[in-house]
């Protein structure tokens, strides 16, 4: 395939993620937005800055390179290209990647807390907790983007966290990344991650003495799904 036709279903790819985001209730106003990469051609394509998306087209969408060159595009990219940048650059095994400011999982990223596995939803999903990244310092702000990128991926080898395992982090007094084999993916993630936050907030609630589900039940049901001998779905 020719490099403008993929790069044109890459804009149509990533533009009907970004609309995703609305429909599932994750972004208020313009707070978002959604990504994704062809490994081939060293590009990925991202989310305008500040523009409604009831007013986005396929043709607003960014092309930019993995050393943050605009490509293609006559907006000026979001804000948090950086961090998207840093992450492919990182995690070489994701395809799309999403940053949301929704509300369950902005409030534990508020409130500086690893999201515990409560229970099977989550661990259908995500190996263990979802971690929160510490404030970046007021020398890393500098560049705030890039260095959030670098915190991110730092944490994750720091944890010794498989990207893949546990698709998505929260950021201090910030909010949350997802991402995934592709921008679809991503906000599916995306998705997961706000749902699994509103449970584990409302456990508490309930009872502020639970204690994460047996590590036994998190192992069956991760792998059940994700494992090599995974027996979820109809196989392919």
């Amino acid at each position: 395939m020719e490099k403008d036709q993929r790069i044109k279903e890459l804009k149509k790819q990533v533009y009907e993620a970004n609309m995703q985001l609305p429909k599932h209730g994750l972004v208020t106003f313009t707070w978002g937005n959604v990504s994704g990469i062809d490994r081939e051609l060293g590009l990925f394509v991202i989310k305008p800055s500040g523009v409604e998306y009831d007013k986005l087209t396929p043709d607003d969408m960014v092309v930019m390179d993995l050393m943050g060159n605009k490509e293609e595009g006559s907006l000026n990219p979001s804000s948090d290209t950086k961090t998207h940048m840093i992450l492919y650059r990182k995690f070489p095994q994701i395809g799309g990647v999403v940053h949301t400011h929704s509300t369950w999982a902005t409030s534990w990223a508020q409130a500086g807390r690893d999201i515990p596995c409560y229970g099977t939803t989550h661990a259908d999903y995500i190996y263990g907790s979802i971690p929160c990244a510490r404030n970046l310092t007021a020398q890393e702000l500098q560049d705030y983007e890039e260095n959030t990128g670098v915190l991110i991926a730092d944490l994750f080898e720091d944890r010794g966290i498989e990207p893949m395992a546990v698709p998505g982090v929260l950021c201090k007094n910030h909010g949350p990344f997802t991402w995934g084999t592709d921008a679809d993916n991503a906000v599916h993630n995306a998705v997961v991650l706000e749902e699994v936050a509103k449970m584990a907030a409302l456990c508490e609630l309930i009872n502020p003495r639970a204690g994460e589900a047996p590590k036994c039940l998190q192992d069956k049901h991760y792998m059940r799904k994700h494992g090599p001998n995974a027996y979820y779905g109809q196989g392919k």
